[in-house]
């Protein structure tokens, strides 16, 4: 027994714990299954035996993570006397007072090589690399290969090189005294070298002095002074003297030096040690040829916009034509766009100067047409006698005039709701010989709720679309050609949409726009719609969406037949396309008013407008409202790829004269995909109110304000595969103004405790021109609730079901949410 009682104290394990215990209590004699020295025998052998399970496992576990984390870490497998290189440290030493962070940033895009890339202390691509094999027949191990990266040996690095690598660094930014030591701190499989580089104050530039023997150029570079990049008192900096030297080259080319090369430019720098200043001279280099300070004119423009590439132009004969002295090139077979069209895009004319600006104009408002694969643009020197002319031929190969497609999809959405959705394009191009682009568009869907409390629920729609679009703007009149490269449009669109709402309703929606899209440069965009009308009816109400609607006189009123008639302006800025910056920004404004034309017609007919006897147009009462949402966007990209990415949304709308609400299509929703993740779509607000309270079926209550912010770290996994931290919050809200009393109205006072709250994880496959996008959300904060319990947090249950299916929500779409 005593035996018994040394292994219980021993060893206190939970596979014993029951078993043992049961010895503890055992009496000679009594009723314990224990009985004489055979049970305890016996006992021994059946409990060590789980002991030993237990134990030998708990020690396989450790054993295999220590093995892991050792083998991650890429020390392994090192050849002999060598040591893996983990990086380099920057010391900076310097008796001036110096911004070193911004110092050392410059210096560490000077050391070589790279170290291997660290994930939670581990190296798992070394690791890979490490752990394949030599058998070049083995799939396992080429794959292995191709994954891994080779370990960073110290042997690979060569500091004394890389130290005057530094010195030249810190020469090219002003740091004209500087030198670099090193040194290796290595430990027992790894080191890391340490750079000390000993620097003084930078050189500033004193003054930039022109003395350019060509008169003509001269004088063309000093009329530019102004927007020089080289500024005096600024800190000596290489790579401005080299931009400098392509600002000058782009100048002169837009002024006919065609053949102008910025190598021909000279910067001379004379140092001063004494108050650490360099003057700098601009000159001409000796060897500049005299094709490259003539000025060249356009002598002949030949255009032909039905080439091929691979025809031979000796071989197929076109005829020719002059038009506005412009040559073209005919093919009676290929129906061709109007001369007259093609030259709206052309800025290269005849007897003009050469502009390499007005080169890229043409290229790109050619391709801008959307009618041409390919647009060449060759230049040749004339065959005149004279000197300075050159010969233009616009090649062009066009698209084929019509083209069709057809897009199938599987939509889901976080409300249950799942069905195919396709889409039918047939596209026409230079429709009336003007490179007009005309499309229609047939699409159709069907939805069905799968799972969820009611699973009978599902509908379908269908929408064919017509959409013209013209190169150019037409109006009333007329307006004056810009020099932007990109080409204005003018778009007609004219659609329709029949909803079918099984047991609910259907809706037919009519709708006509007229705008125009211009951008004036390539981060600012316009569209301006004058007119923009819908027309919306609802039939075959059944007894249960009327009772529905009559118990919620709010959703009743937004559902009533509405004719909007009115227009809208929206601005974008977005800095996304500009690649390399560090900071990104991105804004889209939007304005909208509809029905003050009506209502200003009735005014001046006499007649009273208001919204509790709303007048009627063409049979239909019609909406008038004022709207407008604007959306901010950062993103600050890290070094290593990743980003952090920031929202805010605002957005209010406000119903007036003949309205008293908004029209349901112009409300305000939160939740979903694109929003608050967190949340089912559109499910959340206004306000305090709670939709799951209702069974409002396909409906979602929609508010007149709207507050919304995200934020999103996203970050590399491996490959295509990408990850995303996020968090949401925001909601919708009624205005005090609105006769419905559904949940609490906007007040700036309190609306900061009834925003919705949640976060999650994301993971994207991302290929560049296609990412398709998981979020798995929760709720943090529950505006709904009672005040003081909104916050949820503390009821985070991943073991239970009940709160997963309660709480947990999978958004499935495509492309970023914002």
């Amino acid at each position: 027994m005593n035996h018994c009682r040394n292994i219980f104290f021993a060893l206190p394990l939970n596979p014993l714990k029951g078993t043992l215990k049961n010895c503890a209590n055992w009496q000679p004699g009594g009723n314990s299954p224990l009985q004489g020295v055979g049970g305890v025998t016996e006992f021994y052998k059946k409990g060590f035996s789980k002991f030993k399970s237990s134990l030998f496992s708990r020690l396989n576990f450790l054993i295999l993570t220590c093995w892991l984390f050792a083998s991650c870490s890429g020390t392994r497998n090192l050849p002999s006397g060598e040591k893996l290189y983990t990086g380099a440290e920057i010391n900076l030493e310097s008796a001036s007072d110096l911004n070193k962070k911004h110092i050392k940033t410059v210096v560490e895009g000077a050391l070589r090589p790279e170290p291997n890339k660290v994930f939670l202390g581990m190296r798992p691509r070394v690791w890979m690399y490490n752990t394949a094999g030599e058998n070049p027949k083995s799939k396992l191990d080429k794959w292995l290969k191709k994954r891994g990266t080779a370990p960073v040996l110290l042997s690979d690095v060569k500091p004394a090189v890389t130290s005057k690598i530094i010195d030249a660094t810190l020469f090219n930014n002003g740091f004209f005294k500087s030198y670099t030591e090193y040194q290796i701190a290595d430990k027992k499989r790894t080191a890391e070298v340490i750079y000390t580089s000993h620097i003084e104050k930078p050189y500033l530039i004193k003054e930039l002095d022109y003395s350019i023997s060509d008169d003509s150029l001269n004088h063309i570079i000093q009329n530019d002074e102004k927007k020089s990049l080289i500024k005096p008192d600024e800190e000596y900096n290489l790579n401005v003297l080299k931009n400098e030297r392509e600002r000058i080259d782009a100048k002169l080319k837009d002024n006919g030096y065609f053949y102008f090369n910025p190598d021909y430019l000279l910067f001379k720098a004379d140092t001063s040690e004494a108050n650490h200043s360099v003057n700098l001279k601009l000159m001409l280099k000796d060897s500049v040829p005299q094709t490259a300070l003539t000025i060249y004119h356009i002598r002949k423009v030949v255009i032909d916009q039905d080439y091929s590439l691979n025809e031979d132009a000796t071989e197929i004969k076109k005829d020719t034509m002059m038009f506005q002295n412009t040559v073209f090139m005919v093919n009676k077979a290929v129906p061709s766009i109007n001369p007259k069209e093609i030259l709206r895009s052309v800025y290269l004319k005849k007897n003009e100067v050469f502009s390499r600006k007005n080169h890229a104009i043409t290229l790109n408002r050619l391709m801008s047409l959307d009618n041409f694969k390919f647009v060449r643009v060759k230049f040749t020197n004339s065959d005149t006698t004279a000197a300075g002319y050159l010969d233009v031929t616009i090649l062009m190969t066009p698209m084929p005039k019509r083209s069709f497609r057809a897009e199938m999809d599987l939509v889901t959405k976080s409300n249950n709701f799942t069905g195919p959705r396709m889409n039918l394009s047939l596209q026409n191009r230079n429709t009336f010989h003007g490179a007009e682009i005309l499309k229609l568009n047939m699409s159709g869907s069907f939805e069905a709720q799968l799972n969820g409390t009611e699973k009978n629920r599902y509908s379908y729609s269908w929408n064919p679309q017509l959409d013209l679009t013209f190169p150019r703007f037409i109006t009333p009149f007329n307006i004056n050609r810009s020099s932007s490269i990109y080409i204005p449009k003018t778009n007609f669109s004219l659609s329709y949409n029949y909803l079918k709402r099984v047991d609910y309703f259907d809706m037919k929606t009519f709708q006509f726009g007229y705008s125009y899209k211009w951008k004036e440069n390539i981060v600012k965009e316009h569209e301006l719609t004058p007119i923009n009308v819908s027309f919306s009816t609802i039939g075959n109400k059944s007894v249960a969406f009327q009772a529905l609607l009559d118990s919620i006189p709010y959703l009743k009123k937004s559902y009533e037949e509405q004719f909007i008639a009115g227009g809208s302006y929206s601005f974008t800025y977005n800095e996304q396309v500009l690649a390399g910056k560090k900071m990104q920004y991105f804004f889209h404004a939007t304005t909208e008013v509809a029905g003050n034309a009506f209502s200003l017609a009735k005014h001046i007919a006499g007649e009273k407008v208001s919204s509790a006897d709303p007048s009627k147009v063409v049979g239909s009462v019609y909406s008038q409202f004022a709207k407008l949402s604007l959306e901010g966007r950062a993103y600050y990209n890290f070094r290593d790829k990743n980003s952090l990415a920031m929202r805010i949304f605002a957005g209010v709308g406000k119903p007036y004269g003949n309205s008293s609400v908004l029209p349901y299509s112009k409300q305000f929703f939160s939740g979903g995909p694109n929003s608050l993740r967190a949340f089912q779509i559109n499910s959340v607000g206004p306000g305090t109110f709670n939709q799951d309270s209702i069974n409002t079926g396909f409906l979602y209550m929609g508010g007149d304000v709207k507050l919304e912010a995200n934020a999103e770290y996203r970050f590399g996994i491996y490959r295509y595969f990408k990850g995303a931290l996020f968090v949401d919050a925001g909601n919708v809200w009624l205005l005090k103004s609105n006769p419905t009393n559904i949940g609490s109205p906007f007040m700036l006072s309190n609306f900061a405790d009834q925003l919705a709250v949640g976060t999650g994880f994301g993971l994207r496959v991302d290929v560049s021109f296609f990412v398709l996008r998981f979020d798995l959300a929760m709720p943090l904060r529950k505006p709904w609730l009672e005040e003081n319990h909104r916050w949820v947090a503390n009821q985070i249950d991943f073991g239970s079901s009940a709160w997963r299916k309660d709480n947990l929500v999978l958004n499935v779409a495509i492309g970023y949410p914002f």
